[in-house]
C-alpha cells in the first residue's frame, strides 16, 4: 500500500487530530465482541442440552475444546499480527471466529459442536495478541496503561452484559438466533476495521502532521512487517517472569468467571436471583479497577518513569487482592463477604491494564508475540484453575481454594518487583 503523507495544509504546530483515540475505541469494541461471542454459548447451553440431550461431561468437553484451542494458538496468533500487520491479521481472525460463531447454530451433534468450538477458539486466540500489536504503533507510552485498562474493561463489560441479551433473544427467537446475530456483529466490525485502520500512523489519511509528529516523536517509525526474533525473546528471563506473573493473575480471575457462582450457592446459600446479582458485583468492581489501574499507571509513568509507574500500581493491586480474598471468605455475612470480594476484584483488575501495557513497552514491533507468550502461560493457569479447584474444594473446602488465590497474588506481587517495563526485550535494527 502506498504511503499517504499527512495533509501539508495542516501546520505541524496545530492541534493534533485524535485518530489514535478512534483506533483505541475500535479496539475496545473488538475486546467486547470477543467476550460476547464466547459467553453466548454458556447462556444458550441449557437450551442446547434440552434439544440435543448432551450430558454434563459432554458440555464440559465442548467448553474445553474452546479453552485448549485458545491457549494453544496464542503464539501463532501473535505471530500473525507481527508478521502480516494488525490490519489484515485482526480482520482475518475476527472473520474466522465470526464464521464459526454462526456455524455453532448449524451443528447437529456432539462431535460437530466439539470441532466447531475448537475452530472458534483457534480464531479467538489471535484477538488479544494482535489487538495489542495494533496499539503498539499508535498509543503513546503515557497512554498505554489507560488504553489496556480500557480494552479489558470492555471485555469484562461484554461478559457481564451479554447473558441478559442472549436470554432475551432465546426467549423470542430460539437459541440459534443469537449466534447468527453475534456473527454479523463480528463480521461488520472486521470490515470496518480493515477499511479504517492502518498499520502505521503515517499511512492514515485522517491524521494530521501534529498528531503524527507526536506519535513518531515518541515511538519512532516502526515497521509494518517484522521478522520475530524468537530465540532472543524466548531466552529472555523478563519474558518468563512476566508470563509467570500472568499465570497467577489468570488463575485467580478464572475462579471468579467459573466457580464463584457455585461458591455463593454452596457456601453462602444464596438463591438463584440473589446469586446472579452477587456474582456480577465483583466483576463490575473489576471494570472500575481496569479503568483506574491503567489511568493511574500512566500518570505515574509521567512522574516516575516506566519502571516504577507500572510496578507500583501492579504490586499494590495484587497486595490488595491477597489481603481481601481471605477476609471475604471469613466474613460472617454474605453481604460483607461480597463487599470484600468487590474490593479484592478491584485490586486484582488494577493489575491487568498494567500487565498488557508492558508487552507494548518492552516488545515494540513484536509486542504481539510478546503478549501471546504471556497470554499462553496465563491461559494455562486459567485451565488449571478450572480443574484443580473442584478437587481442592472436595479435599479441603472453599477456604483452601480461595487461599490458593491469595498466595498466588502474593507471588505475583513479588514477581512484579523484578519486571522492568523500561527495558526493551528487543530493538529491531534500522534499515538503511
Amino acid at each position: 500500500m502506498a504511503t499517504v503523507a499527512p495533509d501539508p495544509a495542516v501546520p505541524a504546530r496545530g492541534r493534533p487530530t485524535r485518530v489514535r483515540h478512534a483506533v483505541l475505541w475500535l479496539t475496545v469494541l473488538a475486546y467486547l465482541i470477543t467476550y460476547m461471542d464466547r459467553v453466548v454459548i454458556s447462556t444458550a447451553m441449557p437450551s442446547i442440552q434440552t434439544e440435543y440431550g448432551f450430558s454434563d461431561p459432554q458440555v464440559g468437553w465442548i467448553f474445553f475444546a474452546f479453552q485448549i484451542a485458545y491457549a494453544a494458538f496464542q503464539i501463532p496468533g501473535g505471530w500473525l499480527g507481527d508478521r502480516f500487520g494488525p490490519r489484515r491479521a485482526l480482520s482475518g481472525v475476527v472473520m474466522w471466529w465470526s464464521a464459526f460463531t454462526a456455524a455453532t447454530a448449524a451443528t447437529w451433534s456432539f462431535s460437530s459442536m466439539l470441532v466447531c468450538r475448537f475452530l472458534f477458539g483457534l480464531g479467538e486466540a489471535g484477538a488479544f495478541p494482535i489487538a495489542t500489536r495494533s496499539l503498539s504503533r499508535w498509543m503513546l507510552p503515557s497512554e498505554r496503561g489507560w488504553a489496556q485498562g480500557l480494552t479489558h474493561a470492555g471485555a469484562r463489560l461484554g461478559g457481564a452484559l451479554t447473558p441478559a441479551l442472549v436470554v432475551f433473544l432465546i426467549l423470542h427467537f430460539g437459541w440459534r438466533f443469537p449466534f447468527f446475530i453475534f456473527a454479523v456483529v463480528g463480521i461488520s466490525w472486521a470490515a470496518f476495521w480493515f477499511w479504517y485502520y492502518r498499520d502505521q500512523p503515517r499511512e492514515h489519511r485522517s491524521i494530521n502532521e501534529a498528531e503524527l509528529a507526536m506519535i513518531e516523536g515518541a515511538l519512532g517509525k516502526g515497521k509494518t512487517k517484522v521478522s520475530v526474533p524468537w530465540k532472543r525473546l524466548l531466552s529472555s528471563p523478563q519474558l518468563w517472569i512476566l508470563s509467570a506473573m500472568y499465570f497467577c493473575y489468570a488463575y485467580c480471575i478464572n475462579i471468579f468467571l467459573t466457580w464463584f457462582p457455585k461458591y455463593l450457592a454452596d457456601a453462602r446459600g444464596l438463591e438463584l436471583v440473589a446469586m446472579g446479582i452477587a456474582a456480577s458485583l465483583p466483576l463490575m468492581a473489576g471494570v472500575l479497577g481496569d479503568l483506574a489501574g491503567g489511568w493511574v499507571s500512566d500518570r505515574l509513568v509521567e512522574k516516575r518513569g516506566l519502571k516504577m509507574g507500572r510496578r507500583l500500581v501492579a504490586v499494590f493491586g495484587f497486595l490488595v487482592a491477597a489481603i481481601m480474598i481471605p477476609l471475604a471468605v471469613a466474613a460472617e455475612t454474605p453481604s460483607l463477604g461480597i463487599a470484600c470480594f468487590c474490593v479484592a476484584l478491584f485490586g486484582l483488575e488494577l493489575t491487568v491494564g498494567v500487565s498488557w501495557a508492558i508487552p507494548l513497552d518492552i516488545g515494540g514491533d513484536v509486542a504481539g508475540s510478546v503478549s501471546a507468550v504471556m497470554n499462553t502461560v496465563g491461559n494455562m493457569g486459567a485451565a488449571i484453575a478450572a480443574v484443580a479447584t473442584g478437587y481442592i474444594v472436595v479435599a479441603s473446602g472453599w477456604g483452601a481454594a480461595f487461599g490458593v488465590l491469595s498466595a498466588l497474588c502474593l507471588i505475583a506481587a513479588v514477581l512484579f518487583m523484578v519486571i522492568d517495563a523500561s527495558r526493551p526485550l528487543y530493538v529491531e535494527p534500522e534499515t538503511v
